[in-house]
Order: C-alpha cells, then structure tokens, then sequence
C-alpha cells in the first residue's frame, strides 16, 4: 500500500525547511521524495547539493501539486498569501501544516483560505539555531527536541496522525496543546528571552566605553546573548503576530527588573539576594523535571 506522506514538499529552504528535508531524507531516503520550494535560486542549489530536497523549484503551484503533505517554513507573515497563491493546486485529501512560531494568528489566516478537502495541522517545532539559511540546516536539529502540534475539534484524525507519523521520523518529542495556550507558553519561554537578548545586546549603545565593553565581554554575555543573532524578519513577524501574550511578559519582565533596580539602588541586599536565590532554585527544579520527563508528553492522553 502507497503512503499517504510519500511526496512531501517543503516550502522555504531556510534553516527550518532545510533541517526538516534532511532529517527526513535521512530517516526514510528513497521511501520518499522531497520536492523543495523556495524565491531564492541559490538556497535551492545548496538544498538539492545538501540532500534536503530530490527536485527543486521556484514555482510553488507546480511544487505542490502531487504533494501529499506540504510544509510550510516561512516567516509567519507570508503564510496566509502564500496559502491563498498555492490554495487552487493543492489536491484533495493532501495535508497542510506549518512551523510557525504563533499558532493562533496562522490558524485564523490559514482557515480562512484553506480549499475543500485539504486538511490542515498547525505544528510548531521548538528547535532552531541563532543562525538562519539552508547552510545552517542539520538533520538532528529536531531530535529529542519538542514538536508541538495545535489541531482544534475540527481537525481530520487521520490528517493529525499522518503528521505526527512523519514528524516521529524527525526524531522530534511530539505532544498536543490548544493554540492559544501554545502561544502564552511561547511567549514567555521563547519569544521574551529572544527579545531579552537583543535587548542586551543593544544595550551595549549606552556603555560608557562601548569599545572596552566590547572587548571585556566573556563567556556569560556571549551565552547570554547568542540568540540575539537569529534572522530579524522572523522575530519581527513573531512579535506581530502574538503580541498580546508577548506584551504581557514584556510587562512582567520590565516590573521585575524595576523591582532590581530599585533594590540595587538602595543597596537592599536581602531583595538581592532572595531575586537570584528565588531564581536559582527555579532554574534547578526547571532542570530536575526536564530531567525526569524524560520524553513524556507535556499534556494527557495525546
């Protein structure tokens, strides 16, 4: 019997596109064929060159047309045009999913174009690098890392099964959570430390001697701040498009830190003290249950 994920077309060969197509060339070869979609002819050439893709091109109404399950690995912003261009050639009963960073903005855009008879699966894996392009493309990015999937009622069973399946060969820690719940944990884990190191990073603008600063910086503020190195039209779009649960944060995180200032300020070393003990013993119960989850699901009975 064929296999209803036996032509897969990615679209966007960058960093997250271009690790999906390897690790699935690498898990299933010749099993299956990756046709790889992207406007730049030259990441096309390094994902073809790469193995992340059988057939490259940049017509994506001809990429998709025999696809049984699409991928769609864009900045967020382009998703919902990019469905509506594609939308006439995408055949009946195939699948659609995502990798966006914001479940609940690309739900509403997408169902709103999605055609008759294609399915939709909203996904998102927590993976990536602070770099970006198919160069920075690895087959185990998505190994033991968590791939969250956010279908709603009306999601085809079949459809969220057949995802989860392929995405299993990425060897990726799949687990189901509704949007909107997706999005306020993303926000708080992801989205504000991105923009807390871009933060940093620029704070560098007002050192008194930026130069020696610069020069100084160790281990702890390049650790610190390596994600502030990742491609700023995704996080740009990110923002938009969960800015509710992201403000939020950022609201939480500035009070905290106005609270720091102040004890700082006062030399109130007691409130010092308990902001990094109370963060220490966080951090070390955040490590102890990542420790013993040991690949459990996040959520029950999924």
């Amino acid at each position: 019997m064929t296999s209803p994920a036996e032509r897969i077309a990615i679209i966007g060969m960058g960093l997250i596109g271009g690790s999906l197509g390897l690790a699935l060339k690498a898990a299933r070869g010749g099993k299956i064929e990756i046709t790889g979609m992207d406007t730049n002819e030259l990441s096309l050439v390094k994902a073809r060159q790469s193995g992340a893709a059988d057939i490259v091109t940049t017509d994506f109404k001809a990429g998709v047309i025999n696809a049984d399950i699409i991928f769609l690995c864009t900045p967020v912003l382009q998703v919902a045009s990019l469905v509506n261009e594609i939308a006439p050639y995408i055949k009946k009963g195939a699948i659609l999913t995502d990798t966006g960073s914001t479940k609940g903005y690309l739900i509403e855009q997408i169902t709103a174009v999605l055609p008759e008879g294609v399915h939709y699966v909203p996904g998102h894996p927590m993976a990536g690098r602070e770099k970006s392009g198919i160069e920075a493309a690895d087959e185990t990015l998505f190994c033991d890392k968590w791939y969250i999937l956010t279908p709603d009622a009306a999601s085809d069973a079949q459809a969220i099964d057949t995802v989860r399946r392929v995405i299993g060969w990425t060897g990726a820690k799949i687990t189901v959570m509704e949007a909107c719940q997706h999005d306020w944990c993303t926000a708080l884990i992801s989205h504000v430390p991105h923009i807390g190191a871009a933060a940093l990073v620029n704070l560098l603008e007002h050192a008194h001697d930026q130069d020696s600063s610069i020069k100084l910086a160790g281990g702890g503020f390049r650790d610190t701040t390596r994600i502030a190195s990742s491609n700023a039209d995704m996080w740009a779009d990110i923002c938009i498009t969960n800015s509710g649960p992201i403000a939020d944060s950022l609201d939480k995180f500035g009070q905290l830190l106005t609270q720091v200032a102040a004890a700082v300020r006062q030399g109130d070393r007691t409130s010092i003290h308990t902001f990094f003990a109370t963060a220490k013993k966080r951090r070390d119960e955040l490590l102890r249950l990542e420790e013993a989850a040991n690949g459990q699901p996040l959520t029950n009975g999924h």
